[in-house]
């Protein structure tokens, strides 16, 4: 199983959930977007969702993995799906969770930071800086106690340095862009495999509507709603996000194709 991270966000967030996974019997692969977390941060490098999709076929074909199951939040569900999309065969199994999609993004507040002051803050002070990542991550949970302390800390670590702090806008802010799931917003009907969606009824980002807009356009899908629960799901419920995933593995390889939804 490949877990793939949003954004603002690296591997960390799978911390509570791919041990638990593995403990299962399942082996797991985690890893960080290039640009992202611990991995470089090249100058010349596209780091796009697109460029990202090609990055992982490379790391499969590099573990010598010809099939997977992938379990996608946020900007990772746009690679997610582009993968799926362009390599069915490839892909046993696929869990979007908050995923972007279609328009859904990016927000007014990031699309005018592109737009309009996107040099402006990759020169933001690191206090700056904080303060608007901050602000940022606190809108991901429903209790912003989850993500405070030791939690943020892991979250803002990757950006702390002159380095960090430009290649966050660089590496992930530059690239936000709808394209890369409008593009293939017509194509998502060719899905076969099984396909899970696990959202947060709580989510501030990307509004349930999203979520049932690709289960409708995806033959195979099933929507879980998890109540309580934000954009940042694996934050506010790690415990029913690994259920789900186990469930999820265990389940029919064919799928019935007759789309529900679970609200529980």
């Amino acid at each position: 199983m490949i877990f793939i991270h949003g954004t603002p966000s690296h591997s960390f967030e799978w911390r509570n959930v791919a041990p638990r996974i593995e403990a299962a019997g399942h082996r797991t692969i985690v890893y960080d977007l290039l640009g992202y977390g611990a991995s470089e941060r090249p100058s010349s490098r596209d780091t796009s969702v697109a460029a990202q999709t090609e990055l992982l076929e490379h790391l499969l074909a590099k573990l010598g993995l010809d099939r997977v199951a992938i379990v996608a939040h946020d900007i990772g569900g746009a690679i997610g799906q582009r993968f799926a999309v362009a390599h069915p065969g490839r892909v046993r199994r696929l869990m979007l969770m908050d995923t972007v999609s279609y328009d859904s993004w990016p927000s007014p507040t990031w699309r005018k930071i592109i737009d309009e002051h996107l040099d402006e803050y990759r020169n933001l002070t690191q206090n700056a800086f904080d303060a608007l990542l901050t602000r940022q991550l606190e809108m991901t949970v429903t209790d912003e106690r989850r993500m405070a302390g030791p939690v943020l800390d892991a979250y803002l670590a990757p950006h702390r340095s002159a380095l960090g702090r430009s290649s966050f806008f660089e590496h992930q802010v530059r690239h936000y862009d709808a394209k890369y799931t409008e593009e293939i917003s017509g194509e998502l009907d060719r899905l076969t495999m099984p396909v899970r969606i696990l959202w947060g009824a709580a989510d501030q980002w990307q509004p349930l509507d999203y979520a049932l807009r690709l289960s409708e356009d995806i033959p195979t899908a099933e929507l879980v709603v998890v109540p309580d629960a934000g954009h940042f799901v694996m934050e506010d419920d790690p415990a029913r996000v690994t259920r789900e995933i186990v469930d999820f593995l265990a389940g029919p390889s064919n799928p019935l194709g007759d789309n529900h939804i679970r609200n529980s």
